[in-house]
């Protein structure tokens, strides 16, 4: 008889990562579990897998009871809001969905005896006082700033992720995951290539936090899918920072793309907001020896599709506002 094909259940499937993750794991033979509750997804960054039978969808919010017939092997939980413009309109959805939606997918795995993936974020060390940042810095983070909703919410993700493997014996892995680019991403949702790149298609000036001297560094959605799937293949449970060190800072990188877009735009100065980090570089030791994984994309590969994707999107899609209606979730 034929082995049982595996099973996985991906939240925040409609989103950026997570649909990238479903057309993996597709790829891969699985039978793939979508689940969203399209707060901040989009179905069309999954329509295409409706038609495949390996793929299935789930319309539903990880803060409610989370349910699923039949095995599961594994979960991938990618259900949270991640640009600013998000959870800075939905606070309490977003600190539920790190705690209440972590620990439902926890109780979850446990019932099925599945392994989980949790995905952190670089945001756990706040703005940090160490460079770059390695697996072993605690952070700095202010847990009353509007920031913090998102930080902190990821922090318990991680503090409950490993409760779950030291008292259950859960089979658990956590991906610090830095900043991320590629098809998919929505253009307006408050991070630095959309708004870039959305400025330049439509004319505008680009606009620059503080005096654009902070770094960030940029890994290709390829680059991090990639590390994702190897380190829930792997054996390590301790958090494993997934991203690309090439460090960049904000006012090289708007030249950069003056020059990727062919435009002729200004760079305009903003006050830097609360909290933003003033430096973000992954220390990827841990990845390259536990993973065997290192960025491959180079940054004007990768900011090329990036940008050929946005000029692909219609002129609605382009010049429309982020201003997705948040009432009709739980806010509560």
């Amino acid at each position: 008889m034929a082995d049982r094909m595996k099973r996985v259940l991906i939240t925040g499937a409609a989103g950026f990562l997570g649909s990238h993750l479903c057309d993996r794991f597709v790829q891969e033979g699985y039978e793939v579990i979508g689940m969203d509750n399209l707060i901040t997804g989009d179905l069309k960054n999954i329509e295409h897998l409706f038609k495949l039978a390996n793929f299935e969808f789930y319309h539903h919010d990880v803060t409610k009871f989370v349910h699923v017939p039949g095995k599961v092997d594994y979960i991938l939980h990618f259900a949270s809001p991640a640009s600013p413009i998000d959870y800075l309109k939905i606070p309490i959805q977003t600190l539920k969905v790190g705690s209440l939606g972590t620990h439902n997918l926890l109780g979850l795995a446990k019932e099925k005896q599945a392994r989980i993936l949790i995905a952190s974020t670089s945001e756990v060390y706040g703005d940090p006082l160490v460079h770059p940042q390695s697996e072993d810095y605690f952070g700095n983070v202010n847990t009353i700033g509007p920031r913090g909703v998102y930080d902190e919410a990821k922090r318990f993700q991680e503090s409950i992720t490993m409760a779950y493997h030291r008292f259950h014996g859960l089979d658990t892995r956590i991906a610090r995951i830095f900043n991320t680019y590629g098809p998919r991403m929505r253009l307006n949702d408050g991070r630095v290539i959309p708004a870039f790149m959305g400025q330049a298609l439509r004319g505008e000036d680009i606009t620059v936090f503080g005096d654009g001297m902070q770094t960030r560094s940029f890994c290709y959605v390829d680059d991090q899918i990639e590390g994702i799937y190897r380190l829930l293949l792997s054996d390590y449970h301790l958090p494993i920072n997934i991203g690309n060190p090439d460090e960049i800072t904000i006012l090289d990188f708007a030249e950069e793309i003056i020059k990727l877009t062919e435009t002729d735009q200004k760079i305009v100065f903003e006050p830097l907001p609360t909290d933003d980090p003033l430096q973000r570089q992954p220390d990827i030791t841990k990845a390259k020896e536990v993973l065997d994984w290192e960025p491959k994309v180079e940054r004007a590969e990768g900011m090329k599709a990036t940008f050929n994707y946005f000029k692909s999107l219609t002129k609605e899609e382009l010049f429309k506002s982020e201003h997705k209606d948040f009432s009709k979730h739980n806010r509560h």
